[in-house]
């Protein structure tokens, strides 16, 4: 997923550079459907680039600075990557619930913690969409409706998790 990011912005902002891409993910907090750390961007952009998916231009001024760009193979890359992605429908698949298929073997305060703990985490993800949310200037309408949507669904389990303590 993080090659259909790079490939993306790449196209809307050719001629960047990873630190400029970083910016402009975090910013526009991408970090909430796509996830990225600054190494596996750098990694991905690299091999992307020895793959010729990308163009990579050294900055004459220095030479630690590689402004990229998307090439022919890259577009093709680019349009298979949203085909793929685009059409892709999946169950919303949360690793905690298959502990929870055995929560009769464990003692009920370990049962509690870790529902607690669920609830903990998605609270948290609500105060950071939130927070997300405020930043006005730089969503993207479609982005925000996205962002809008996660946050439901997250209230939602978090309904649903609070009734499991009762």
């Amino acid at each position: 997923m993080i090659q259909l990011l790079i490939l993306g912005l790449l196209l809307k902002y050719p001629n960047t550079h990873g630190y400029e891409l970083m910016k402009i993910m975090d910013q526009r907090h991408y970090k909430y459907i796509v996830q990225y750390t600054k190494g596996s961007l750098y990694y991905n952009l690299q091999k992307m680039n020895e793959k010729g998916f990308l163009s990579g231009t050294l900055d004459s001024n220095d030479p630690e600075i590689t402004y990229f760009s998307v090439t022919p193979k890259g577009e093709q890359l680019f349009s298979e990557l949203m085909d793929k992605y685009g059409n892709i429908s999946e169950y919303v698949n949360l690793s905690f619930y298959t502990p929870m298929l055995f929560n009769e073997l464990i003692p009920e305060e370990h049962y509690h913690s870790y529902i607690n703990s669920q609830i903990s985490q998605i609270e948290s993800k609500i105060v950071n969409l939130n927070h997300a949310l405020e930043d006005v200037n730089t969503l993207d309408p479609k982005f925000r409706l996205m962002l809008e949507n996660s946050r439901e669904h997250h209230k939602v389990n978090l309904k649903w998790f609070k009734s499991l303590l009762y």
